[in-house]
Formats: C-alpha cells, sequence, structure tokens
C-alpha cells in the first residue's frame, strides 16, 4: 500500500528539467521495458521491444528528469497494405508522478514530427476506450476515432483505433508538428514550435 501511495504522489518539478533523448542503443533498452511492463496492460516479450527499437531507433524517445527514466514513446512506420505510408505509435508511458506535465505531448510530437519527415502520410494507434488520459491528450494533438475494435486488448477491454491524417503539402507547405506544451507526447531551426503545431490543428 506504501508503495503504491509512493507511485501516486505527484512530483514537483520544472519543465526545463526533463531531458528528452531519442533512443541510444542496448543501454536504453532495459529502461523501456520496465516503463512498459509497470505501467501498460499488455505484456511484451524482448523480442517485441527489439523489433521496434532495431528497426526504427529514430521513432523511440526518452524522458529522463534527473538521470530517472520517467517516459518513453515506441513506434514505428512502413508501407500499410502497398497504398499509404504509415506511422504507428506502439507504447506511450509515463509513470504517475510524472502525469499531466506535458511529457506524453513531447514524447508523441517528437516521434510524429520524425514521420511526417519520413513521408508518413498518417498515424495510427490503439487505445483503451477507458483510458481517458489518453484519448484526451491524442485528440488535443488531432487524432480522430477511425474505429472501435471489441475486445480488443487481453483484459477484455475495447479499444479505439486513433487516426492522424497530414495535411498534403500542396496544401499546406510548411507542416508544424509540436503540440501545446500545456496539453497531457528536437528542435532545431528548422522544427516548429509547439505554438505552430497547435495553430496548424486549429486550421483543420
Amino acid at each position: 500500500m506504501e508503495k503504491e501511495r509512493e507511485r501516486e504522489r505527484k512530483e514537483e518539478f520544472d519543465a526545463s528539467e526533463i531531458e528528452y533523448v531519442s533512443y541510444g542503443g542496448e543501454h536504453h533498452l532495459p529502461l523501456i521495458m520496465n516503463l512498459v511492463d509497470q505501467e501498460l496492460s499488455e505484456p511484451y516479450s524482448i523480442f517485441t521491444y527489439r523489433y521496434f527499437v532495431y528497426l526504427w531507433p529514430q521513432l523511440s524517445f526518452l524522458a529522463f528528469h534527473k538521470g530517472k527514466c520517467v517516459g518513453t514513446v515506441v513506434c514505428k512506420m512502413g508501407d500499410h497494405r502497398n497504398s499509404t505510408f504509415r506511422g504507428y505509435i506502439a507504447m506511450l508511458v509515463v509513470i504517475k508522478p510524472y502525469r499531466g506535465r506535458g511529457i506524453a505531448t513531447e514524447l508523441v510530437t517528437r516521434s510524429i514530427q520524425v514521420m511526417m519527415e519520413s513521408g508518413c502520410e498518417e498515424v495510427t494507434l490503439e487505445a483503451e476506450v477507458t483510458n481517458k488520459g489518453a484519448l484526451a491528450l491524442y485528440g488535443r494533438l488531432g487524432f480522430i476515432r477511425a474505429k472501435r475494435l471489441f475486445r480488443y486488448y487481453l483484459n477484455g477491454v475495447d479499444a479505439f483505433r486513433l487516426k492522424l491524417l497530414f495535411p498534403q503539402p500542396e496544401l499546406h507547405p510548411f507542416l508544424p508538428m509540436m503540440a501545446d506544451r500545456d496539453a497531457t507526447q528536437m528542435h532545431d531551426d528548422h522544427s516548429p514550435t509547439s505554438e505552430e503545431f497547435s495553430e496548424l490543428h486549429r486550421n483543420l
């Protein structure tokens, strides 16, 4: 019971203290596995993790606070039915004391930006219909509920398949991909800002 209370306790920190890094190799794999095994209902084998992080390391990111891994996102991309180049968000985790502070939004938007820059036309994922936090987060990022999947998870819970469609370049020559930091998922000179991402989705 005491351990559960400790996990639920909100951590006080400044957003600038969170460090985001892309997957850097085998030393990051146990950190990702530990977070996912703790927080997600679906069990995954080490082969599943390696499938994602070895083939698409550029799509996986980790969040650290003072050296402690507090969040991660794991994704892939590829051809879907030989017609669409699609990104897919497989796992997203932020530990409970750090939720509600924009870390999940930052993780997801970093992956989405890489997918977009790699030529993806859309991004999909599944989320439990009971996971209101995740559904709200993805809704703020512009995802729509494309389909309901009955008893999708091993625990018998239904899922929504969520989809984000990228605007066509000829219609939107400048495509920002960072979400509003107040939401609860590397910037360089060519990377769009969070305000620009939010403005895009207000206009879609």
